[in-house]
């Protein structure tokens, strides 16, 4: 089974049972821990330095520069990472690159912004849990994803920022006498939507080559300021499976609807949802939504998107339109149901007197989007583009 590194893990399923016992110990299957007490991890050469006292447990990685915080030789599986970094503000967490290489591939499977990778919505560090990734005071990163590879594993740390950064980390993994078989590797893609056209659906994932699972994905929100305190988040998430056409074989009801809460949102986080970032007031948003006990899986290839909807009253939008806010009205939920503007042939524009007053009315809007899309894929590279520049993953900070 392509996903079977999820059953040699110990998985917390939703029932709070473990695919794997905790008393079992698996043959051939070594502990290891990586970090700069023990760059290789190997055996017996843990917290050499200083005597054995603490003598190696922080580098400064200088900016401009990157480090390998991991390169391991045979089969195994990455349990968790952990890190922190001494400056911690949005723009830094946004110039921090995480890059992840399997089995010798020229191309990371990962290369995400620091922040972004771990949870942490436009690098504002909140205390939150989730089954993958947890910042549990604010001010570190944890991730738990399992990453399994079959002959090599390398992560790399590039610090594009301004600044040197005191780096402490440690990768915690299980080494393998024998590769396990089948494996999907993990993968991670960020993108935004610098460039977007109203009425143009978010890519949280780009269409992907392969056989696989979305995993799931955070997303951040920067709502534009001429929408005032309008709603953006009628947008609907969308999963396209295996060669679907215009419409997807997977769909949402709505933003806040897709990370199980519902209208008038406010910060929370749970095991497999959450949105720790609800700030009405800097209009910024981030949330999240991981597939573990709900799996899409996909054979060929799969693309996720989300449409970039919001929703408020007649004249408040008119308001926004004068205000040269971009607008376009697509339905109307009255008291005797929806009126869809898109298949009503003739129906008045939005200026027209005959257009319903004191409805609620979904329209296109087009805000600042940002997504890591998490995944895992019967091969160690895939057919994304790479990061974009730093320049651009700073837009909307």
């Amino acid at each position: 089974m392509i996903l079977r590194v999820i059953g040699f893990m110990l998985w917390l399923l939703p029932s709070g049972l473990y695919a794997q016992q905790l008393y079992e110990i698996p043959q051939g299957t070594d502990s290891r821990w990586v970090s700069f007490e023990n760059p290789t991890g190997e055996k017996g050469r843990g917290g050499m330095e200083n005597h054995g006292a603490k003598g190696n447990a922080s580098q400064w990685i200088k900016a401009g520069t990157s480090r390998e915080i991991a390169d391991l030789r045979g089969a195994g599986v990455i349990n968790r990472i952990w890190m922190t970094i001494i400056d911690r503000n949005p723009k830094a967490l946004r110039s921090i690159v995480l890059q992840m290489y399997w089995d010798d591939a020229k191309k990371p499977a990962v290369s995400v912004p620091l922040g972004d990778f771990f949870g942490v919505g436009l690098g504002r560090m909140a205390a939150f849990q989730s089954a993958l990734f947890s910042d549990p005071e604010g001010r570190s990163f944890n991730c738990y994803v399992p990453m399994p590879f079959k002959k090599r594993a390398r992560i790399v740390f590039i610090n594009e920022s301004q600044q040197d950064e005191l780096l402490f980390y440690d990768i915690n993994l299980s080494t393998l006498k024998t590769p396990l078989k089948d494996i999907a590797y993990f993968h991670a893609y960020w993108s935004n939507n610098e460039g977007a056209k109203l009425g143009e659906d978010f890519q949280i994932m780009p269409r992907v080559n392969g056989r696989g699972r979305f995993l799931g994905t955070n997303v951040s929100v920067v709502a534009d300021s001429v929408y005032g305190n309008t709603w953006f988040g009628e947008g609907e998430v969308k999963a396209y499976l295996d060669n679907d056409g215009q419409y997807p074989t997977l769909v949402g009801s709505g933003t806040e609807d897709y990370i199980g809460s519902a209208w008038n949102l406010g910060s929370f986080s749970n095991l497999y949802q959450g949105a720790p970032i609800v700030d009405k007031v800097k209009k910024q948003y981030a949330f999240y939504r991981y597939h573990v006990p709900d799996p899409i899986y996909f054979q060929q290839n799969c693309s996720v998107t989300i449409q970039q909807m919001g929703g408020a009253g007649r004249d408040l939008i008119r308001g926004i339109s004068k205000a040269g806010g971009r607008v376009k009205p697509v339905s109307v939920m009255t008291s005797k149901g929806l009126i869809k503007l898109l298949e009503t042939p003739g129906y008045p524009d939005l200026f027209d007197p005959s257009f319903p007053a004191d409805e609620w009315v979904n329209f296109y809007r087009v805000d600042d989007y940002s997504a890591t899309a998490y995944f895992y894929l019967d091969k160690p590279e895939s057919n994304l583009p790479a990061l974009v520049p730093l320049a651009n993953r700073l837009k909307g900070l």
